[in-house]
């Protein structure tokens, strides 16, 4: 794995309709503090050409009403229903050394205790409980889920691109 580039880009949340109809958009946040997407506007889209300014007005159930730049009508909000949104490495928090970034995850090398490599971190995912990493590899017949906890997953060497696990009895 590379160094970490500052202008990495990192899905911070995403657009998923329109509320209401004067163009305010309901977005759902992915930051550990919800309220914090609005710190790192504007954001962009996956591929960094489109940027939005982003102005919360309310919490709604499940995410937040906002104000999208120049979107004035309920159409252009229903337009970007599903836009991801995106901020740069560089404008969010420094983590402290136990949290990671689940971008900074995914196409990690995943190893076992004994040293052999298992396959790569195809996902992260997160389904309320905990993070789960989606891990995908040749001796794995299509992926496995394994809970990112620290007696599942003991060592992540971002450095060296790898995390070390010690798999849970007939797990794979």
């Amino acid at each position: 794995m590379s160094d970490t580039n500052d202008n990495e880009l990192v899905c911070v949340g995403a657009i998923v309709g329109s509320y209401g109809v004067r163009g305010e958009v309901r977005i759902k946040s992915y930051c550990a503090v919800p309220e914090d997407i609005e710190t790192y506007s504007p954001l962009t889209d996956e591929t960094g050409t489109k940027s939005y300014s982003i102005l919360l007005t309310r919490a709604i159930k499940n995410g937040f009403s906002a104000h999208i730049g120049d979107v004035e009508t309920k159409e252009q909000g229903d337009d970007l229903r599903g836009t991801r949104l995106f901020a740069r490495r560089d404008q969010l928090p420094s983590l402290p050394d136990d949290e990671y970034y689940h971008a900074d995850l995914k196409g990690l090398a995943v190893f076992d205790t004994g040293g052999t490599q298992l396959g790569r971190v195809k996902t992260v995912q997160n389904h309320g409980a905990s993070d789960l990493l989606e891990i995908e590899g040749p001796g794995i017949k299509g992926t496995a889920l394994l809970p990112f906890t620290l007696a599942a997953v003991p060592t992540v060497d971002l450095a060296a691109g790898r995390i070390i696990v010690d798999l849970p009895e007939g797990l794979l």
